[in-house]
């Protein structure tokens, strides 16, 4: 059993460092008391699934759903909406494309949806990078809306330095010195000074992110509202695990919270809008996938 989470630290310090790609680690069934549906495992209230290259297990949030469409094509399916059999995958777009070459994801498809009667797309990768990007900026939208957003450096200072700050995260084109004293902010109300907590620099200028939240001049985000700053870190996450850009250093923004786990996932659960190639694009394990189970949510 994990401890109690500490709902007064921030999200992101310290993440536990899991196997694998640097990803931080979820929490599992323990090794003494296995699942004996281990299709069926789940992170808190959250399905686990596995991915059908890689053969690691992870929740749904942290995975990408491709969906196969009536007349054959395989598409992202980010919001895991979509109707019928899906597949999940937890690999990165250089993998990704790696497996489309070599035959890996054709052949992973097939034992998934049980046909070899699709087609992929050979520009799947980046849709499903511009269907990640896009998921993540309408999460920062909608939290946006809803009020849980803080921006202008004033008031993100303030709420750092008082604690209340959870996340943070700057446009990538914010001055250096401004991420600077946010970032310090952040560690003196967290009563970290001297460790490497800081905000994490989004791989999308200030007009991109000023566009998805609806203002003006967002040059830095905070959230303090818990709940808030996980949804948008698991959205986030899932965007620059696929594009590369998570964070190397143990203790950067709350995109790697300790939300990602090792793993990665296949089976038919219910999936999002086989995508419709949305927005601006932002630029292994050996174990067969076999466990597949089909789910009716």
């Amino acid at each position: 059993m994990r401890n109690p989470p500490d709902d007064t630290a921030p999200l992101n310090f310290p993440p536990a460092r899991g196997r694998g790609r640097g990803r931080a680690v979820t929490a599992a069934a323990p090794a003494d008391n296995p699942s004996p549906n281990p299709s069926r495992e789940r992170e808190g209230n959250e399905p686990v699934r596995k991915c059908i290259l890689s053969g690691e297990r992870d929740v749904r949030p942290h995975l990408v759903r491709l969906a196969l469409s009536p007349d054959g094509q395989i598409l992202p399916d980010v919001r895991a909406k979509a109707p019928g059999r899906g597949a999940w995958i937890g690999v990165t777009r250089i993998e990704l494309e790696a497996a489309i070459k070599k035959g890996k994801l054709k052949g992973a498809l097939a034992r998934a949806f049980k046909t070899g009667e699709f087609t992929i797309d050979p520009e799947l990768p980046a849709k499903i990078e511009a269907a990640l990007e896009r998921n993540a900026l309408d999460r920062l939208g909608l939290e946006s809306r809803s009020g849980t957003v803080l921006i202008g450096s004033d008031r993100i200072e303030q709420n750092a330095r008082q604690g209340k700050l959870k996340t943070l995260y700057h446009a990538s084109d914010a001055a250096e010195d401004g991420n600077r004293k946010l970032d310090q902010a952040w560690r003196i109300g967290n009563d970290v000074e001297g460790s490497g907590l800081r905000g994490l620099a989004l791989p999308v200028s200030r007009t991109i992110l000023a566009l998805a939240l609806g203002r003006e001049n967002v040059v830095h985000i905070g959230l303090t509202d818990r709940a808030a700053a996980k949804r948008v870190s698991e959205a986030l996450d899932r965007w620059l695990h696929f594009i590369g850009s998570e964070p190397s250093g143990p203790m950067q923004s709350n995109t790697l919270m300790g939300s990602r786990a090792s793993v990665s996932c296949e089976t038919a659960s219910q999936g999002a809008s086989a995508s419709q190639n949305i927005g601006a694009s932002g630029s292994t394990g050996q174990r067969p996938a076999v466990d597949m189970t089909e789910e009716f949510e």
